[in-house]
């Protein structure tokens, strides 16, 4: 957690020289966070999904292979919003209120600062909204996990927006895209832009559209140990991890594919996971190219990260 923290930090110390400093003006700063996936999920850390447009990025940039999250959701993004490590137990599931958001340092140096995705950090009672915390415009959720097609506490900046969903089309993952899009395209362009997007994928519940699952049919007939096998492999051939790295033991509560029950079921679990990240990765695609299209891209940070590992559910 430390590493995580400092890094921020880092981040914190160094805005305002960028702001200074930089011939071609302040850098627009793009975070993209998703939910409950393991790092092995992206194809440029050894999955097998589909993430064409993540690979892009990581063949561009900076892959990290020693970055420290929590494990749990509220807490990964409390302290990656401020640099500060919120334990578990205290503030009420919410950014402590002495705590200087990423958000509010950027909006005193001149940024426009958006979000759309999942909160988390609205506290027990959701009293507590992104525009309270440094954001100028928010759309998403405001708890930790929601269907994928009738979130509650759908919101627009402090607007309950729920009939959104009534449109037989609403997809949340497709949704934060578009509004992600939306706040780029709507940006004032000579004022550099921070924007927060914190997709709901890969969290439960597993809601994907048919096209997407239907993309991976039959593609996990294999089973989980071969996956796992064949993950391995990939990092070590990738880098991401030494070659003498040994494959971890399975869980204790996970049997061996071949002894396991409703493996048509367990097949299609894996199917519909696959297609919500491969939903996102297609989402992270269409924010980039708005950023291309705006003529911001050159100037933009763009990091990608996840809250914590998979869900155990």
């Amino acid at each position: 957690m430390r590493r995580l923290s400092a890094y921020f930090a880092f981040v914190f110390a160094i805005l305002p020289m960028l702001v200074i400093a930089a011939d071609t003006g302040p850098p627009n700063v793009l975070i993209v966070m998703t939910d409950d996936m393991g790092y092995s999920d992206l194809g440029c850390f050894g999955g097998e999904i589909e993430t064409p447009h993540l690979d892009a990025l990581a063949a561009n940039g900076l892959r990290f292979t020693n970055f420290y999250s929590e494990n749990m959701c509220w807490v990964s993004r409390a302290a990656m919003l401020t640099g500060v490590y919120h334990k578990t137990s205290l503030f009420n599931s919410t950014i402590h209120p002495r705590c200087v958001t990423l958000p509010t340092a950027l909006r005193h140096a001149g940024y426009q600062t958006r979000m759309s995705g999942k909160w988390h950090l609205a506290g027990k009672d959701n009293s507590v909204f992104p525009v309270d915390r440094g954001f100028d415009h928010f759309y998403g959720i405001l708890g930790g996990a929601a269907s994928f097609f009738a979130p509650h506490d759908l919101c627009r900046d402090r607007k309950n927006v729920e009939n959104e969903y009534r449109d037989p089309d609403y997809y949340i993952t497709d949704a934060i895209t578009d509004n992600a899009v939306g706040y780029i395209n709507g940006a004032d362009p000579k004022k550099p832009l921070f924007l927060y997007v914190a997709y709901t994928a890969a969290h439960w519940p597993l809601h994907a559209r048919p096209d997407d699952i239907a993309h991976y049919k039959g593609r996990y007939s294999i089973g989980w140990d071969k996956v796992r096998e064949r993950r391995i492999a990939r990092m070590k051939e990738l880098g991401v991890i030494e070659p003498e790295t040994p494959l971890s033991p399975r869980h204790p509560d996970v049997p061996a594919w071949t002894d396991a029950a409703n493996r048509d079921w367990q097949q299609r679990r894996m199917e519909v996971y696959a297609a919500q990240i491969t939903s996102m990765d297609r989402g992270v695609g269409q924010v980039v190219q708005a950023l291309k299209t705006s003529g911001r891209l050159d100037n933009t940070l763009i990091m990608f990260m996840i809250d914590n590992g998979g869900c155990h559910v």
